[in-house]
């Protein structure tokens, strides 16, 4: 998302939504069952946004489970608050400064907010993600992937307001400690990788 998109959150839906061609639901949930969420789960979403992961999320958990999301915009963290489930919660706070205990979360997740964060923190950020994680505990993380051709690197940068770069994602985790369980890709733009902390 551009810097008018992330804080101005009616923008940030109407471009998602239109990002995504109208399947971010199909995409979300997708990455969702992908991660191995569990009902009764504690679940960190890093770059929240709006909320939509997180709620998405939230119906995997269950009412036993809960989701607490993070993202450095207060005004899209109090529209999230504004519109969160029974079982969710925002708050203000950047990736490379998680305001959690250690071994927290049984799962992290993160779509979209990777290419946000300055190269030089991600390493910190994945570090956190590292440390919030129980033993045993699971990351799934979703970024653009580098465009191949002229029309999807004019779509990457138009809808994200970066250049078309590539994050890097398994590179970061393995250098965080994570274990790479998988890597692959999800229509329309994103790769991902899936990842767990050893132990446990």
């Amino acid at each position: 998302m551009n810097e008018l998109h992330v804080h101005n959150p009616r923008w940030y839906e109407v471009s998602s939504a239109i990002g995504f061609g109208g399947q971010r639901r199909r995409v979300y949930d997708g990455l969702v069952r992908r991660s191995g969420v569990r009902p009764g789960d504690r679940v960190l979403d890093v770059g929240s946004g709006t909320g939509y992961l997180s709620g998405r999320a939230a119906l995997a958990v269950g009412p036993s489970g809960h989701v607490d999301g993070v993202d450095p915009s207060a005004p899209v963290v109090g529209y999230a608050n504004e519109r969160a489930p029974a079982n969710a919660s925002f708050r203000v706070a950047g990736a490379e400064r998680l305001p959690f205990d250690d071994a927290s979360f049984d799962l992290a997740l993160s779509c979209l907010a990777v290419h946000h964060i300055p190269k030089a923190e991600r390493a910190r950020a994945f570090g956190e993600l590292f440390r919030v994680l129980k033993p045993g505990g699971r990351l799934l993380v979703a970024d653009f992937r580098p465009p191949t051709g002229r029309l999807s690197r004019l779509a990457v940068t138009a809808f994200s307001g970066h250049g078309a770069e590539d994050v890097r994602l398994t590179d970061l985790a393995v250098g965080a400690g994570f274990f790479v369980v998988e890597t692959g890709r999800r229509a329309p733009l994103l790769s991902f990788v899936r990842a767990s902390r050893p132990g446990g």
